[in-house]
């Protein structure tokens, strides 16, 4: 009988995901290198084979959520240059993937805040927590962008100055999303970045 072949790459984005339903459930501070094997169901020896340490995990789950959504959002920044006519709508749509609007999102917005609250105190995942202040502001530059080329908003917007502004509503409505749920809900939020690109115009 031949030996079990174990594809690497899977299991590290196993253990990754293990990670994230840690963090998720208990935050950063519990996804230790013992429960995170106890949630993919592997040896704790098994996780320092593919991790060199607790950090190391860390860092990858963080890089492997940025590379996810980062997949996502791509694609529909890519169908949003080939539309022509009044963006705004499909300009909220791209946008709204980043909002916690349903429970993968939510999750995903839940890991972002953890991740980069974490980076406060974790030097190591400070990079990580910059990748994603970074490429929020890129993707509300690219959305303007595209909206004052397409003529839904005035040519003469101030692009820098709004996507601080559209990012600023962005990061704010997921934080009161996530720790207010039931105030900040998914009707509301949509409601409000939806006034905020008509109010562009």
């Amino acid at each position: 009988m031949s030996p079990r072949v174990v594809d690497p790459v899977a299991r590290r984005q196993a253990v990754a995901e293990a990670v994230f339903r840690v963090v998720v459930r208990d935050g950063v501070e519990q996804a230790s290198l013992r429960n995170v094997a106890e949630e993919a169901g592997l040896a704790i020896g098994s996780i320092r084979h593919y991790f060199d340490s607790h950090d190391d995990m860390i860092i990858f789950a963080a890089e492997a959520l940025i590379h996810s959504i980062d997949q996502r959002i791509f694609a529909h920044v890519q169908s949003l240059g080939d539309r022509k006519g009044d963006l705004r709508r499909p300009g909220e749509r791209v946008l709204s993937e980043v909002l916690p609007l349903d429970e993968r999102r939510r999750d995903e917005a839940v890991l972002w805040l953890a991740f980069a609250t974490a980076a406060r105190t974790r030097p190591s995942l400070l990079p990580r927590a910059e990748q994603l202040y970074d490429g929020l502001r890129a993707l509300c530059r690219r959305v303007l962008t595209v909206m004052r080329d397409s003529g839904t908003v005035a040519a003469s917007l101030d692009v820098a100055l709004e996507t601080e502004r559209l990012a600023s509503l962005l990061n704010g409505l997921t934080v009161d999303g996530v720790l207010h749920p039931d105030r900040m809900t998914p009707e509301l939020t949509l409601s409000l970045l939806r006034k905020h690109l008509d109010s562009l115009q």
